[in-house]
């Protein structure tokens, strides 16, 4: 933007604070200083247009000389009619109690000595949220070499949409009751059976302690998992996710996970592994890779049906490795139940995402039914760099598969 858009002047009435005198395109007066010709030196501010937020900048009596493009989106104005026109006119800002932000905030006649105003919502007439923060720009001396109350040359105002704020908001307060709703029964649980115990102790056999020692175990576990889950996401979110390499052998770790199924008294006919040959040396989080493989066939086990499998074999991550040595490793696992359809598979790795197979069961819920698991599957995978999606099985049902490079020791 090498050039301002000149555009005609404010038609409507303007505050008295201004002192000269012009005369608008509608012929009435506007109590404003004459509007310069030619364009206005604005040092870096030349290129708005590319800025990622809505810029607007205000002459030292408020009249627009700046108006960018985003600016323009989050008001629904165009830049263009905008120009030489009063700011406090084009974008009037009113706070939650309804209250005209230009007026109590009063920025060419107010402190003297304040430099900015921070971020803050701020609503337009027609009810649109705008994170507004606003600098000022002052007189570096006064005109007799002092350093006194130095008036305001220009006010440069910054906006953005709150829309990404707001969906952060929903997504933090669905995550708070989600985790009060989960923590609520096992707790309750825990208080119960811990609080009838030592008031009763005597009263109870010991095969009747056992049980409600076994229930406040399992309440127990299941209130670490949840935290653990929340952990999770906290690190995939700050991107703090750590990848501590090792020398992992895949399909090893997917019989672990189907023992540890069985043991748990799966039966052993439900699973099936697959393991293709010329798999290359991994180094994986041998940790993670157990988490990401049990959150699956946990997946699989709970909303699937029929016989699960879990196939390893080796894969390219691109499409200029596919000619070479395979440098990853992919692993699907597939149920028999009725799938997921094709429409809903972008969101299954969503946060709280669940779907409803036959039978009314959710899927993308596991280990307390928070929603989280699969999203979290999502960020392990490609905290190693890897991949994954779900499509269709080619028996039926679903297919979740995710390809993680092979990895060095160094990584």
């Amino acid at each position: 933007m090498d050039e301002l858009i000149s555009s005609r002047a404010s038609s409507a009435p303007q505050p008295a604070r201004a002192s000269a005198n012009r005369e608008n395109a509608d012929g009435h007066v506007s109590g404003i200083s004459p509007w310069p010709a030619g364009p206005v030196p604005i040092g870096s501010l030349v290129c708005a247009d590319e800025l990622p937020d809505g810029v607007v900048v205000a002459d030292e009596v408020g009249r627009i000389i700046v108006f960018n493009r985003v600016a323009g989106r989050l008001t629904g104005l165009d830049p263009a009619e905008v120009i030489g026109k009063f700011v406090f006119d084009v974008i009037p800002l009113r706070d939650a109690d309804s209250r005209d932000w230009w007026v109590y905030a009063d920025p060419y006649h107010g402190l003297p000595t304040r430099t900015r105003h921070p971020e803050r919502s701020l609503y337009l007439t027609n009810g649109t949220e705008i994170l507004v923060s606003v600098g000022y720009v002052r007189e570096q001396r006064l005109k007799d070499g002092t350093r006194g109350a130095r008036p305001v040359r220009r006010l440069v105002i910054s906006l953005r949409g709150a829309q990404q704020r707001e969906r952060l908001e929903r997504s933090r307060a669905e995550l708070v009751s989600t985790v009060a709703h989960e923590l609520r029964s096992p707790l309750t649980s825990v208080k119960g059976f811990t609080a009838t115990l030592l008031a009763k102790w005597g009263r109870f056999t010991d095969d009747q302690k056992r049980v409600m020692l076994e229930t406040v175990n399992a309440d127990a576990d299941r209130v670490t998992r949840l935290i653990t889950e929340l952990l999770d996401v906290s690190r995939i979110e700050s991107g703090r996710m750590e990848v501590h390499r090792q020398l992992v052998d895949l399909p090893d770790r997917a019989r672990k996970i189907v023992a540890g199924r069985v043991a748990a008294g799966d039966a052993e006919d439900r699973f099936r592994l697959e393991v293709l040959g010329g798999l290359p040396e991994t180094w994986l989080d041998a940790d993670k890779i157990d988490q990401i493989l049990g959150n699956l066939v946990e997946n699989a086990v709970r909303h699937g049906a029929g016989i699960v499998t879990i196939v390893v074999e080796p894969a390219h991550l691109d499409d200029e490795q596919a000619a070479g040595k395979p440098h990853a490793v992919a692993v699907s696992v597939r149920d028999q139940g009725e799938g997921i359809a094709p429409d809903v598979a972008p969101r299954v790795f969503r946060q709280f995402w669940r779907g409803k197979p036959r039978g009314g069961s959710r899927r993308g819920q596991h280990g307390g039914g928070t929603g989280l698991g699969l999203y979290i599957v999502k960020g392990l995978v490609e905290a190693h760099g890897g991949t994954i999606g779900v499509r269709r099985a080619p028996g039926g049902g679903a297919e979740f598969r995710f390809i993680v490079p092979a990895g060095t020791a160094a990584a």
